[in-house]
């Protein structure tokens, strides 16, 4: 039998428990900020109020990153998430260990079907996507909070049971030193799929199972691939099954086979199984090693509500998705996101609690849409009657020659960033606005992260003003979280130079419009005619007040 062998296994970092201070006290202490769950929506979460100047306590029952044994699990990081990594500081490190990416190619059988470039229609900073194995991004996260110095992050701290009060939560923690209890204004469940928490309050996920099944090879060779997306509809080495190939961090390939739903999946993660798999598609002279070899299932879930008083359910807990089209981990990050904004101003005292309100209005619909999305790719590549695999066949078929086909090729409609539904706080919906890359008017660069990033307010991007237009709004912005900005214009406001992609982006139509963006680069409101009053109202209706 041929042996295969293994590169060292991932050495992740680890961090020292630190026995709390309510150890050494019989006083329940208050915190206004507890999150449960150091993945990668709770650690978004804890960086996002970190840079916005708000304290958070952070419990997590182990004491390192990603999961010991496994290797890449969550890889695909989409334009809204690279955004949001850029205004908290690790963007750029990302960038460094991961490969950016934005053309992916589809083949059926061994005909390449369609392909597409997702940079096409991209005016941001950042890229379309970016490939890292999960572990590296929780780790630069880590370290970021620890930098940023406003987090208690405290490793080997295991909840052992909640309970919820009139006003806030209480919350007993396990320790290897004994054990304590705290209370919380707000309780954060970014537990994951899992999520004890959850399961303790008796809150039921709907869950369903799929019995579609997977084998994962993450794989390092001699000789590289083409760094692009490439995936299998039928592939011809897979005894016409599906294949995904992806390039990650480290040089390593992420090639997820998909399998029969009946297989022994203890036998398909078998070295020897699992690199005939790969002679077959590579040739039986490709040279590799294998870094991690691991079958996977997959279910999805959605709450009713993600908020339930003073806890609130982030990530996983509040909802999974297949994992085709990468819109698992990102939405968790952009519900962090989400929350973060909202958290940091009612903590602060600049929002009242039916804010958090507007968390459940927007980010559990755009679960809904991602589980919509992800069950119809799920469909697709792997029918379940003889209807759909007719349509499949057809689909297939017609894409190579008609444009109108492509479309209905379905291997994961990749992650995007979700649009909000109309709701009394947002009267017009909303869209996210990209990370355009920006000029102030003396030349120096900017993004518009990087004037969010400035503290915890909405943004009034104000398209050429008057002087005297801007002298009426000073007063009015001065009384609220809003700073206002001009693009272009005479006043006296910190100016941008004028930007006919930033105009078209916001769906400015004339000189004097003003675009209100909120802290998580959202548009909330495009007033044609500002005043101190309708300047007002909008922000107040966008912070959920009255």
């Amino acid at each position: 039998m041929e042996s295969y062998s293994f590169a060292p296994a991932y050495e992740l970092p680890s961090w020292p428990f630190v026995p709390p201070p309510e150890l050494d006290s019989d006083a329940v202490v208050r915190h206004p900020i507890v999150i449960v769950g150091a993945g990668p929506a709770g650690l978004t979460l804890a960086c996002d109020l970190a840079r916005r100047g708000v304290r958070a306590v952070l419990l997590d029952e182990d004491d390192t990153v990603g999961v010991r044994g496994a290797s890449s699990r969550g890889i695909c990081y989409a334009q809204k998430s690279l955004e949001i990594f850029e205004r908290l500081g690790i963007c750029e490190r990302i960038a460094d260990k991961g490969i950016t990416w934005s053309f992916g190619r589809t083949f059926s059988d061994e005909q390449e079907v369609y392909n597409f470039n997702l940079k096409t229609d991209s005016v941001s900073a950042q890229p379309p996507f970016i490939n890292l194995q999960q572990f590296y991004v929780e780790w630069f996260l880590v370290d970021r909070i620890l930098e940023l110095g406003l987090t208690d992050l405290r490793w080997k701290n295991r909840v052992a049971h909640v309970t919820p009060l009139d006003g806030g939560v209480r919350v007993a923690v396990e320790t290897p030193a004994g054990n304590y209890t705290i209370e919380a204004d707000h309780l954060i469940d970014a537990t994951g799929a899992n999520s004890p928490i959850r399961t303790q309050l008796g809150i039921d996920a709907h869950p369903s199972r799929s019995t579609d099944r997977w084998c994962i090879s993450d794989v390092r060779f001699k000789k590289p691939l083409p760094t692009e997306r490439w995936t299998w509809v039928d592939a011809p080495f897979n005894e016409g099954r599906a294949v995904w190939q992806h390039l990650m961090g480290d040089g390593v390939w992420r090639i997820d086979y998909q399998m029969p739903e009946d297989c022994d999946t203890a036998h398909i993660s078998k070295p020897e199984v699992a690199g005939a798999r790969l002679r077959e598609q590579l040739g039986p002279g490709v040279e590799f090693e294998f870094v991690w070899i691991g079958p996977y299932g997959y279910r999805d879930h959605l709450l009713d509500r993600f908020r339930h008083g003073r806890i609130l359910f982030i990530g996983d807990s509040a909802h999974v998705v297949s994992p085709f089209g990468a819109r698992g981990g990102n939405s968790g990050i952009q519900d962090a996101a989400n929350l973060g904004w909202k958290l940091a101003l009612v903590a602060q005292g600049q929002a009242g609690d039916r804010l958090l309100d507007t968390y459940d209005a927007e980010r559990r619909p755009a679960a809904a849409e991602n589980l919509r999305v992800t069950s119809r790719s799920a469909r697709f590549l792997a029918p379940r009657t003889p209807a759909e695999h007719t349509l499949r066949r057809a689909v297939v078929a017609l894409a190579s020659r008609h444009a109108f086909a492509r479309g209905l090729v379905n291997t994961g409609r990749m992650s995007v960033a979700n649009d909000y539904p109309a709701a009394p706080h947002l009267p017009e919906g909303a869209r996210s606005v990209q990370n355009l890359p920006l000029r102030h008017a003396d030349g120096r660069p900017t993004t518009l992260m990087q004037l969010l990033a400035e503290g915890t307010q909405c943004l009034g991007l104000w398209f050429a003003p008057t002087r005297a237009q801007a002298e009426a709004l000073a007063d009015v912005a001065a009384s609220l979280p809003l700073r206002l900005v001009a693009v272009g214009g005479d006043s006296d406001l910190g100016t941008l130079q004028p930007d006919d992609t930033l105009a078209r982006q916001l769906g400015i139509a004339a000189p004097g419009d003003l675009c209100l963006v909120r802290p998580d680069a959202y548009r909330a409101a495009l007033l044609r005619e500002p005043t101190p009053a309708s300047v007002a109202a909008a922000v107040h209706t966008a912070l959920a007040h009255g």
